[in-house]
């Protein structure tokens, strides 16, 4: 790779896009506007705009390298806009979506992070639109499978704040924020997408 390239790589992006793409073939409309929020490196962002080519991608990552790497992955790439700052517990910048993606971001962020989400997708998008959710959760309290278990162990090592969330106290906020109640879809590797409508 050469020293100039501000692309980064995910190796979990790689491995776990294309079972995200099978479940968002079912829920995101044909045409419109998808906001990602924490696009990370921007792996994401390209192998969905590929696949969904009557959608713009409107990529979003607080951290000034991440959105240099996801400019970097989308160059033409017509239908992925200029990485936005947009950092899901503050103020967000005025957008309209279609439908709102956020992969692997709860767990690693502050609590903040998952109410300013619920918050910013709920004033971002008209009712019947989806909030995509993907990432490892516990289900009535417990973890789904040890290696999630560890993995929350790890998380909150590193940051007292990290976490693998309880799906139920996900599925509170978004209900407090005039989501409905999840589609759960069961993921490879314990993990979860789930899908809220307004």
């Amino acid at each position: 790779m050469p020293s100039d390239d501000l692309r980064r790589r995910a190796p979990a992006a790689a491995r776990n896009r294309d079972a995200i793409l099978a479940v968002l073939r079912e829920v995101l409309p044909l045409q419109g506007v998808v906001l990602e929020v924490a696009s990370g490196s921007g792996e994401h962002a390209l192998h969905f705009a590929q696949a969904f080519p009557g959608l713009v991608f409107q990529p979003s990552d607080p951290d000034p390298a991440a959105r240099a790497s996801i400019d970097a992955w989308a160059e033409g790439q017509g239908n992925i806009r200029p990485a936005l700052a947009l950092d899901a517990a503050g103020e967000w910048p005025a957008v309209a979506a279609d439908a709102v993606l956020c992969s692997n971001m709860i767990h690693i962020a502050p609590w903040s992070a998952t109410l300013g989400l619920m918050r910013g997708a709920a004033a971002c998008l008209r009712a019947g639109a989806p909030l995509v959710l993907y990432g490892p959760y516990r289900r009535g309290g417990e973890h789904t499978a040890p290696s999630n278990a560890d993995f929350d162990a790890d998380l909150r090592r590193r940051n007292r704040e990290w976490g693998v969330r309880d799906l139920e106290a996900v599925a509170a906020e978004a209900s407090a924020r005039g989501f409905g109640a999840p589609e759960a879809h069961e993921m490879p590797a314990n993990n979860l997408l789930l899908v809220f409508r307004r």
